[in-house]
């Protein structure tokens, strides 16, 4: 036979009761209290932060968006006109004495423009290495320091230099 143990409350020594008027559950529901009020207020400032987080993630990609894509665009465009910018050279050179490749050539140079693509002026005016390469000095009765000759048209992308003009100054 099993002997069945009875459990007394009484008679466990390691039970406390305590009445709920003794100040002992008054301090306890009032820890309790405050723990729960500073778990809250900690609540909260982690949602604010975690949205911030977030916030400051969606202006990153926005602006990631902003100034990388234009530029990755800007690279490609720019690797295939230093490809097309020696044929315009060369249908610059045969549009000289030929009505036909002249009607390309202004074609082309009507294409280029739409993408905005640009000239860099040179002839007549003052020498400026940012968008001019001088290949020669020349004696000349102009001031000095005046493109008198363009030897490889320069171009501009987006006002940003594709490729500098090639010129003569005069000393």
């Amino acid at each position: 036979m099993i002997k069945k143990k009875s459990f007394d409350k009484a008679q466990d020594p390691g039970i406390k009761y305590i009445s709920e008027e003794s100040e002992e559950v008054e301090t306890q529901i009032k820890k309790f209290k405050q723990r729960l009020k500073e778990c809250q207020k900690d609540k909260e400032e982690y949602l604010t932060q975690a949205q911030r987080a977030r916030a400051d993630l969606v202006n990153y990609r926005r602006r990631q968006e902003e100034t990388i894509i234009p530029g990755v665009v800007t690279l490609g465009q720019t690797s295939v006109i230093h490809k097309i910018l020696p044929v315009l050279d060369s249908l610059e050179a045969g549009a000289e004495n030929n009505k036909d490749i002249e009607q390309i050539r202004n074609q082309m140079k009507k294409s280029l423009k739409d993408i905005k693509i640009e000239e860099i002026k040179a002839m007549g005016e003052k020498f400026n290495p940012e968008f001019h390469e001088a290949i020669e000095l020349v004696e000349s009765d102009q001031e000095s320091g005046i493109v008198i000759q363009e030897v490889q048209k320069g171009y501009l992308l987006n006002n940003k230099v594709l490729r500098t003009s090639k010129v003569k100054v005069s000393k």
